[in-house]
């Protein structure tokens, strides 16, 4: 007999047919006579209910069905007599095929802490939240592998391990072989890299971006959608020391053009979530109203599928920084000192609140920012004709503030080298980057999607650790 995974068999009315089903208990309760289990196998929120009656059940095998046990489980389909289900199964042979101690199983049908599903993340996507987080970030994956596929892009996979900073700042994690109670130096006393497995220095990836250049410079349009990493000492609900970026990168292209695709990729995922997993959004919307019951209605975030409707609903504002600074040097947070970071003057890194405040509080629609100063830009960015400002953008989310960035590149030889002196990029680790501004170089652009971040959006989940399956932060690699 074939199994039938549950998402199918809760919506048969294929009644007094034979099925086999396998999962998971998420509860079981009953009688002497009748116990009635909800099976779950991760296909879909809602639990199969399944009916156990002690005379074709033996009591060894009910007395082994706990939660979070294994079953296989044969019976007919037939009508719910019940309400809440169309059907339920009447089993005939039930196999226990893993058990679980119920004194041990630390995931009980009750509400549990984030941070304590944290602890037990080997068994968090047993939850109903989890398995709504996991199947909302599969689709996610398969809407932009979608998006960037029909507009003709071709994936490619960056390094992990690299020789590079593409940022030009930021802690990178260094990889080596070398014994590091006794490595190798230098006449100079500084550990000898030429001695490594590698001949040199290397660290993993901070972006692929650099690399997606080369390709886009030959393929025209390409994209990454890999692991990267940050070795910052964040505790942050923002920040992982390992998270998944998307890096489109286009030849022939424009910020504007950057600007364009950005909105559309992000249109188009955001669509795609509404059509595919609304029984999970739905879930993930009520939960949030739930642990927002005792905040203030102001302090409220936006129901979660409004949210949603928002970014689709909206053309996204273009301003430049010049007007977004001379916006928020204006605003009454600003000038009640409400923010925790004042704006004073031009050139100042705009904070997460900021972007909130122009997003949510000023023009009431997503934001696009454009020609930041130079000066707190990367290396890399085009540099535009006022000698001020480079031709950036980042766009900016509702409750998310920044969830893009990115750039028209310095496809200009001279200028690159120039900006690249200014501040300090090696150019004998960078060569072959340098070389494509000699050999055909071609106005190009990109940007960077923190895939975490943008999980944080269309879940409406608070802390980045809970929609990555296993989170690496400062002082934790578990799992």
């Amino acid at each position: 007999m074939k199994r039938m995974n549950v998402k199918d068999l809760i919506t048969s009315t294929q009644f007094n047919e034979e099925v086999l089903v396998k999962g998971w208990v998420r509860t079981i309760r009953g009688s002497k006579n009748v116990s009635f289990i909800a099976l779950n196998d991760g296909s879909c929120m809602a639990n199969a209910q399944i009916v156990a009656d002690s005379e074709k059940i033996p009591a060894e095998i009910l007395d082994k069905t706990h939660s979070g046990a294994a079953l296989s489980i044969e019976g007919q389909l037939v009508e719910s007599k019940g309400k809440g289900q169309l059907n339920e199964v009447l089993a005939t042979k039930i196999e226990v095929l893993g058990e679980s101690n119920p004194d041990e199983y630390p995931i009980q049908p009750k509400r549990h802490t984030l941070e304590f599903l944290r602890e037990n993340a080997h068994l968090r996507f047993r939850t109903n939240l989890f398995g709504a987080i996991t199947r909302v970030r599969h689709a996610m994956i398969f809407a932009i592998h979608d998006f960037f596929n029909h507009r003709g892009f071709y994936n490619i996979h960056s390094p992990i391990i690299t020789g590079s900073d593409a940022e030009g700042a930021g802690e990178m994690f260094k990889v080596t072989t070398l014994d590091m109670l006794n490595p190798p130096k230098t006449e100079t006393g500084e550990v000898d890299y030429s001695k490594d497995f590698f001949g040199k220095a290397t660290n993993l990836t901070v972006s692929g971006q650099l690399e997606a250049e080369l390709a886009a410079l030959a393929m025209s349009k390409v994209y990454t959608f890999g692991p990267t990493f940050r070795a910052e000492n964040s505790n942050t609900s923002r920040h992982l020391a390992e998270f998944w970026m998307i890096e489109p990168e286009v030849a022939f292209a424009d910020n504007n053009d950057n600007m364009d695709l950005a909105e559309a990729m992000l249109k188009y995922v955001v669509q795609y979530a509404l059509d595919n997993c609304a029984e999970d959004l739905e879930f993930l919307e009520q939960r949030l109203k739930n642990e927002e019951k005792q905040k203030p209605e102001s302090e409220r975030s936006m129901p979660l599928v409004e949210k949603l409707k928002f970014v689709l609903e909206n053309d996204f504002e273009r301003i430049t920084y010049t007007e977004a600074i001379d916006i928020l040097k204006k605003s009454k947070p600003n000038k009640k000192k409400k923010f925790d970071y004042i704006i004073e003057e031009w050139g100042a890194d705009m904070q997460s609140e900021h972007e909130r405040f122009l997003v949510e509080k000023h023009f009431k629609k997503p934001v696009i920012i454009t020609d930041y100063p130079k000066g707190i830009k990367a290396f890399y960015m085009k540099q535009n004709d006022d000698g001020k400002t480079v031709a950036a953008m980042d766009v900016l989310f509702p409750q998310i503030g920044e969830i893009i960035g990115g750039s028209q590149r310095e496809e200009n030889y001279d200028k690159l080298m120039t900006r690249m002196k200014e501040m300090d990029i090696p150019e004998e680790t960078m060569w072959w980057y340098i070389d494509t501004r000699k050999f055909g170089t071609v106005p190009h652009a990109g940007y960077g999607l923190g895939f975490e971040r943008l999980l944080l959006f269309v879940t409406g989940m608070t802390n980045i650790r809970d929609v990555i399956p296993f989170p690496r932060f400062p002082k934790n690699a578990e799992f």
